[in-house]
């Protein structure tokens, strides 16, 4: 088990500048949040070849909940989540998932 924050980005007014941002500024800010286990981003497609509903979607993983809630409060987390202001032009989406490995 493991615990997700997903965070879906909206498209942005300007995708370099939102790339260029997120590359050079976030992923370092996001990276530093304490606790992480696993932290993994990516630009989204759909498969029907239609608009997608999100521009990226980013992965922050945790342990366990104590660990999530500890690095929610954190001042890591906090700078990493005011930075988001600062580029998700198109808004962005979070949620946690409870996520169990099933196997293939």
């Amino acid at each position: 088990m493991s615990l997700r924050i997903s965070v879906c980005y909206g498209k942005p007014t300007d995708e370099a500048a939102f790339d260029e941002h997120y590359a050079r500024v976030h992923i370092p800010l996001a990276k530093a949040v304490p606790g992480l286990t696993r932290f993994t981003c990516g630009k989204v497609s759909s498969l029907d070849g239609t608009e997608p509903p999100y521009y990226a979607v980013a992965g922050l993983y945790f342990a366990d909940e104590e660990t999530m809630q500890t690095a929610l409060r954190s001042p890591e987390m906090r700078a990493a989540g005011g930075d988001v202001a600062n580029f998700a032009t198109g808004g962005a989406t979070m949620y946690v998932t409870d996520e169990h490995e099933v196997g293939l």
